[in-house]
């Protein structure tokens, strides 16, 4: 079945996370993606590794096992002046540009915007950095935790004097996502006007986005809210609370949920009628309270025995789960979200998130699983018209 992109070729100079998933996503659709690294493999390659080699070096990781699904891989150095003709030939063919890299080495590479047009003047560049273009940290790199602990998440999250990271890299995902969607923007424009333009992502920006409504209410309100872990400041019962064999958590938002969590207390006019619950907002002020109450309920109660009476009486509930618990979750199983596929040189097989979509008429594709380091560089330069004797002359002086 054809994707909706089609004959689109993407060009991956990104690394890590939030330029390869964006890529990793246009490639869900149908896009050719030719990841481009350096000749040893990209650092994010061996995240989480998978496997060990004969010499005990790590092998391919999870990280990028996800992120390199659909793709081709070419190995080159374009910091030498043959790899920058490579480059130049690779620009001139494609129709997007990816990258995640600090200004200066974009400048210095060849792949800002300025000079991508001057090879291809209808190119697009998707171009993801820490801060954006602008202001006093536009030259700083970064990683997923920046964009977490500069929004207010990371000291939101955690408790007073003990900030919290998410282990899971949100930042670093959403700004793929929100960058794909862009590009996507782009494409279209594309393909009315026939314009390439610059698409720009931030990890700071995703931050800020996602963090919005709490930083809204400070700005406006000044209300200097504290931390306060995994409870929720704007209804209630809405936390993670402990049973007699793990944990769940319940998350309460309207009247009408929390009068069915007060009739699954079997105390409904006690909590309905008390003028301190007459809102979301008063419950979460007064969310200790409830919690407590809530905390007493589940504590009786083993986890499948407190799940199995929220979803009696209609309050959303969902069990804290292991990594391994998770992969086993039934529900997981049924969503068919995971496709499994060969490490680079393995025999083993790991469950790869598909598409974080589904479209029912042109469906996001899993064709291939992440390459092995360079398998795609000779097929590459041939196309660009470079002989067998070329190719291995670039080889030996490690161009490519």
């Amino acid at each position: 079945m054809a994707g909706v992109l089609d004959g689109v070729r993407v060009l991956d100079f990104g690394r890590y996370i939030a330029g390869p998933f964006c890529a990793t996503l246009l490639g869900y659709l149908g896009a050719e993606v030719i990841r481009v690294e350096k000749l040893a493999g990209g650092e994010d390659r061996y995240v989480y590794p998978l496997s060990w080699r004969e010499d005990g070096s790590e092998g391919e990781g999870s990280i990028f096992m996800q992120v390199g699904v659909n793709k081709k891989s070419m190995t080159l150095n374009p910091a030498k002046p043959e790899g920058r003709e490579i480059v130049r030939k690779l620009v001139a063919t494609a129709d997007v540009v990816v990258a995640n890299l600090p200004a200066p080495a974009m400048k210095s590479l060849g792949l800002d915007y300025d000079s991508l047009v001057q090879i291809k003047p209808d190119i697009i560049l998707a171009n993801i950095s820490t801060f954006g273009p602008t202001g006093p940290y536009a030259n700083r790199g970064g990683f997923d935790g920046i964009g977490q602990v500069m929004s207010g998440a990371a000291w939101f999250t955690g408790t007073l004097g003990n900030p919290v990271k998410s282990n899971a890299p949100w930042v670093d995902f959403g700004t793929a996502l929100s960058t794909a969607f862009g590009t996507l923007a782009a494409i279209m424009h594309h393909r009315a006007t026939g314009e390439g333009q610059e698409v720009g992502g931030a990890l700071l920006r995703t931050g800020m986005m996602l963090m919005n409504g709490l930083l809204m209410e400070q700005a406006v309100l000044d209300i200097n809210r504290q931390p306060s872990a995994n409870r929720v400041q704007t209804s209630a019962p809405s936390d993670i609370f402990k049973t007699m064999d793990g944990h769940i958590l319940t998350h309460t938002v309207g009247d009408a949920l929390f009068a069915r969590w007060a009739r699954m207390m079997g105390e409904e006019e006690k909590w309905v009628n008390d003028p301190r619950f007459r809102s979301d907002q008063l419950r979460g002020d007064h969310g200790t309270v409830i919690g407590t109450r809530m905390a007493e309920w589940c504590a009786e109660r083993t986890t499948d025995e407190a799940i199995a009476a929220c979803e009696e009486f209609g309050v959303p509930a969902g069990p804290v789960l292991t990594p391994r618990q998770a992969l086993e979750d039934p529900q997981v199983k049924a969503m068919g979200d995971l496709f499994p596929m060969q490490p680079p040189g393995t025999e083993l097989t790991a469950p790869v998130a598909g598409p974080p979509f589904h479209l029912s008429k042109t469906p996001g594709l899993m064709a291939t699983p992440a390459p092995a380091l360079g398998a795609h560089t000779d097929e590459i330069m041939a196309e660009l018209g470079y002989s067998a004797d070329e190719i291995a002359e670039l080889r030996a002086k490690r161009i490519v």
